[in-house]
């Protein structure tokens, strides 16, 4: 499979995230490992964007690199104009915690706190005021209002996401990553929370990045991004579910 050159690739002047010439090595000599391979793309602001591909394709890897959560070997990372490469730890955790948003398919909710208490929990640790108006807009879009003093063991799976998702709105981030939010989650508690981050895009102008294996949840994406071998091989925009198979069986071939 032939790796689309970075003229072939979809970039805009309007992105809320971009790679440059992105390298990152696990390990080194001759156990290294390339997951990422000189990509360059860019994350249109105020779409909904899934990376797909399959195991070991550096999709993964991409989604943490592009967050700040793991380190490139070579070329840069940006949030914004912000180049993650230059900052210190301790300015990447403040740019994480209070421009970025995270749907984990596990959850990370912190199990001792109430459903209210996760939400707002960045905000209280980066000590912002809560604007309540905004609080009470993302709680009754994601129908909690009735699960606000419950704690996480006391929800579903589908409602402890939905806590997640509100977490990672309400501090009105720069870009949202979902890194497979409906991995551990039944159909119908998946579907709705794919709906949740739609309507963020759509209803609230937030920028959304999904790593997911599924075609029907890639499918409520704006743009699909296909990496093989840490390389970006595809990206469609307008995807369906058809379209999105027809790329997966071309990659496979």
């Amino acid at each position: 499979m032939v790796a689309l050159t970075d003229s072939e690739i979809y970039l805009t002047t309007n992105a809320a995230a971009r790679a440059e010439k992105a390298l990152k090595e696990f390990g080194s000599g001759d156990t290294s490992v390339v997951a990422l391979d000189h990509v360059t793309m860019s994350v249109e602001a105020e779409r909904f964007t899934a990376i797909m591909g399959p195991s070991g394709s550096g999709k993964s890897t991409l989604l943490h690199c592009l967050a700040g959560l793991e380190p490139l070997t070579g070329g840069s990372m940006y949030i914004g104009d912000t180049d993650l490469v230059s900052l210190s730890d301790s300015e990447l955790t403040v740019l994480r915690r209070d421009r970025i948003g995270f749907v984990f398919q596990t959850f990370n909710l912190v199990p001792t706190m109430t459903a209210e208490r996760n939400i707002t929990l960045q905000l209280r640790l980066g000590r912002h005021p809560i604007d309540r108006a905004w609080f009470d807009t993302v709680v009754d879009e994601l129908g909690l209002r009735d699960r606000l003093h419950h704690r996480p063991s006391e929800l579903s799976g589908g409602q402890q996401q939905r806590v997640a998702v509100a977490r990672a709105l309400i501090n009105r981030p720069d870009i949202i990553f979902a890194d497979e939010p409906t991995g551990n989650l039944d159909s119908s508690s998946g579907q709705e929370v794919l709906g949740f981050l739609r309507q963020a895009v759509d209803n609230f102008g937030q920028t959304v990045v999904m790593v997911t294996h599924d075609p029907g949840a890639a499918a409520h994406a704006d743009r699909v991004i296909f990496l093989v071998d840490g390389r970006i091989v595809h990206d469609l925009d307008g995807p369906n579910v058809d379209s999105i198979l027809g790329q997966l069986r071309r990659l496979e071939a």
